[in-house]
Parts: C-alpha cells; structure tokens; sequence
C-alpha cells in the first residue's frame, strides 16, 4: 500500500527561528509522522532572520525561475532546501526579496504589523502549491501552523480544486495563541477577486480581522487541530463553530500518534465542500 503523503506548510521551523508553540511543533510533528510510516514534506518562508550560511540553505534552480502574480505584480518565486540531520528531513523555503528578504519575520521594528502580510501570505501559500506540483508530490493532507499558512484552505477548495494534482487533497488548520491584532490591507478581498476568487470568499472575509480570515479558512478546511496549550478566546470561539472534523490540544508526548490517526480520519471522510 503506497504510504500516505503529509505537506507540513508552517509560519516557523525551529532551528531555522526562535523556539515557540507553532516552530516547535513544525520540527517535531513532521519528523514523528515520517517514523510513523508516512511520507512527509515541510515548507516554511525564508525570513530575512534565517542564516542561510549556518544552516547551510541552498536555491533549488530547477524549482525556481516562476513568477507569481499578486494584485497585478509580477514577483519571482525562489526555493531554497536546507537539512535537519538528526531528523532525516529537509526543509523547503518559498523567498522573494520584496516580501521575506526585510530582517524581521511579521512585525516593524517599531512592533506595528507589515502592511503587506495578506501579500505575503498569499505568495507563500500559492508558492508552496506551485513547488509541490513541479515536485511531482501529490499530497493526501496539507498540515498548515501559523496564520501565514491559513489561506491554504482557501486556494485548495476555490483555486486549485480543479487541477488533478489536488484533486483529492485535504486541508488541516491547526489553531495556535498567536492571531494578528490589526486588520489586514483592507484592500485584500479586491486582491483574492484578482487571484480568481469568487464571492462567496470576497464577502466572507468581508473587513480582514484575524476573526474573520480564520472564519473563511475554517469554512473551506477539512480539519482543525488546537496547536496551543492556552488559546485566546477568538481562536476558541472559531474551533468551538467549526463544522469540519475536530481535534483539540494534544500534548506533545502524544502528538505523533494522536495526529497521525486524525490525518487518517480527515483523509477518508467524505469531501462536503
């Protein structure tokens, strides 16, 4: 029987950044899943921070050279690989110099928010989907950490949902203690109706609080996990509604065992969407 085939998409990756919930679990979930028989692949953004000479990063020419288009503007996409020995796992980066070469990962120096993260997570979600193809990697589950990943849901179910290589994909959300305080560009429903999006997302994500795009990934996920132990009320709130299956908070001990049975769940549940 061909192993199933598990796409970790995650905001952070210890060691590549500092050590939380979401860069923590990105390190160890994937590892456990692949001793567990599954086949895995890891996809994270190449921030400014990450030290490409330490941690030994490479460009991969022959995944690179694409240009995307967000809000009208061409940006090239540029892959990097880079290993975790004592985990037998490789680790892919999605870089553009506009949107992940600037120092800090999320916020200004003066701890406002980046003005263009919808872009940025935009071109990092499409960026993921359109290296895995030129892979040849047909994913079973897309696993994603971090609200940097949470527009996965929605270009799987709206975008893609007609290409075979994603025929048959689900997608698990995964809810941590870290949502964004200030809305999103408010501009960010013209620039999904400009990617190929329809109206029932443009209004869904109506004002882009974190509230509201974590509501519309949820509507289009197939799976929703808790990833923090104390999670704010918001996220509480979005688990609590969801329709999709449900995991909630598994400590890590039990994390590899817990998650690969709920991977196996969501994979043979009826597509609804």
């Amino acid at each position: 029987m061909e192993k199933k085939r598990i796409l970790f998409v995650s905001q952070e990756i210890v060691p590549f950044l500092p050590k939380s919930e979401i860069s923590n679990t990105a390190r160890k979930l994937p590892q456990g899943i692949q001793d567990n028989g599954k086949e895995i692949r890891v996809f994270t953004p190449k921030f400014g921070s990450i030290n490409e000479r330490r941690h030994q990063l490479h460009e991969v020419i022959r995944l690179s050279g694409m240009n995307l288009i967000i809000d009208d503007k061409d940006h090239p996409l540029i892959i990097k690989v880079a290993s975790i020995p004592t985990a037998r796992m490789q680790v892919y980066f999605i870089d553009n110099d506009e949107y992940f070469k600037r120092k800090n990962a999320i916020l200004e120096d003066d701890g406002s928010y980046y003005k263009d993260n919808d872009e940025r997570s935009m071109f990092f979600c499409r960026g993921v989907l359109e290296t895995v193809k030129k892979l040849g990697w047909k994913p079973d589950v897309i696993h994603c950490h971090g609200w940097m990943a949470s527009l996965m849901p929605l270009y799987i179910k709206k975008i893609y949902n007609k290409d075979p290589h994603f025929a048959d994909t689900k997608v698990v959300l995964s809810l941590y203690d870290n949502g964004f305080t200030s809305n999103w560009d408010e501009r960010f429903p013209d620039k999904l109706k400009f990617d190929g999006f329809d109206k029932e997302v443009t209004s869904e994500v109506g004002s882009p609080s974190y509230e509201n795009v974590i509501r519309t990934a949820l509507k289009f996920s197939d799976g929703v996990t808790i990833g923090s132990e104390e999670l704010d009320p918001i996220s509480k709130a979005l688990f609590e509604e969801a329709t999709c299956l449900k995991q909630s908070y598994v400590p890590e001990e039990s994390q590899t065992k817990t998650l690969s049975e709920f991977f196996d769940k969501v994979i043979e549940e009826e597509v609804l969407i």
